[in-house]
């Protein structure tokens, strides 16, 4: 069985339909596997250098600041104590690798499941093609609205998905803070859930197909 996507075209109106692997675009919904590849994708991009220093670790400090007794003051033996300020911390960050293992069936079953959602929800937009002759926002803009992905009055975060990277394109959506553009080989699971729209071409679309088949 396969699924049939209607196809948009770029200019306004039906340009047929388009058949995909029901293995790729018709699977139910696994929300603790979206959420489990999801999390750790994000885990994934945290880059975990965070430090502080110790004691040990911060410069000076090397003389006992006042005598043990006599002073009425409490005992000090450094002044790079934590307690005392410029000393080193008593429970210091150290840098940490965030990642999380998740494997490639689990990573791709994950896609399957948000591009199957996407396809019920009706906000998984397919189009004959998507370019641009020069870089245009304004052009950009009226081809989303003529396919139905943007609402000037309603903005929403779209996606497009092309075959291969198209730099018109990506100049001219490039300051739109809620429109993204990314090849097909590039898509991510956060890039899937954080967009309300998803506009692919019909390349794109069929390259994803055969790759998650």
């Amino acid at each position: 069985m396969s699924v049939q996507l209607t196809v948009q075209k770029s200019a306004g109106g039906q340009g047929g339909k388009l058949d995909l692997s029901e293995a790729a675009f018709g699977r139910d919904f696994n929300q603790p596997l979206v959420h489990q590849v999801v999390t750790a994708y994000r885990a994934g991009g945290r880059a975990g250098t965070r430090a502080q220093k110790n004691r040990a670790q911060v410069s000076g400090g090397g003389a006992k600041p006042w005598r043990q007794k006599g002073t009425g003051r409490a005992r000090a033996g450094t002044i790079r104590s934590p307690l005392f300020r410029g000393g080193g911390m008593a429970f210091p960050a150290r840098p940490k690798n965030f990642s999380q293992k998740v494997n490639r069936n689990m990573y791709r079953a994950a896609m399957r499941s948000i591009l199957s959602e996407l396809h019920r929800q009706s906000r998984l937009i397919a189009v004959d093609n998507f370019h641009l002759e020069k870089p245009s926002t304004k052009t950009l803009l009226a081809a989303l609205a003529a396919v139905g992905a943007f609402d000037a009055n309603e903005p929403r975060r779209c996606l497009i998905v092309l075959a291969e990277d198209d730099r018109n394109v990506e100049l001219s959506a490039r300051n739109l803070i809620y429109v993204s553009v990314c090849a097909g080989a590039q898509i991510d699971p956060l890039s899937l859930v954080s967009h309300e729209k998803v506009v692919v071409t019909q390349d794109a679309a069929k390259k994803i197909d055969e790759a998650l088949q």
